[in-house]
């Protein structure tokens, strides 16, 4: 299972805000590359709105979002660790299925790999 490292220093969040973004109607998520290269971890961060819901959604919508991603990671090579993501979650991902989800995040990161190369 791959380690999820969170951005904790607001200005990090601020420099990879300003960067490249794609979004869904499930998400909506930033990139940028590393400065450092920190292969050990995931540089991965869950973010939802206080305007969802209350605390038993918004954790909901982080869970699986999680959890297609670490499902994602085990199955194929599309999350390159030499990037930084911010994953904004949105109501739907609550409201669907887990595997439309997980096919959406599959469809994004094949995106974001075409974009790198």
């Amino acid at each position: 299972m791959i380690k999820f490292k969170s951005l904790n220093r607001s200005k990090d969040f601020i420099k990879i805000l300003k960067k490249k973004k794609l979004s869904t109607k499930y998400y909506t998520i930033y990139f940028d590359k590393n400065s450092k290269n920190l292969n050990t971890y995931l540089n991965i961060s869950f973010v939802t709105k206080k305007k969802i819901g209350n605390a038993v959604v918004r954790n909901k919508i982080k869970r699986k979002l999680k959890h297609a991603i670490q499902k994602l990671y085990r199955e194929t090579s599309l999350i390159d660790q030499n990037y930084t993501y911010v994953i904004f979650g949105k109501n739907n991902v609550y409201k669907d299925k887990f595997v439309n989800v997980l096919f959406e995040i599959n469809k994004t990161f094949k995106k974001i790999k075409q974009m790198s190369n």
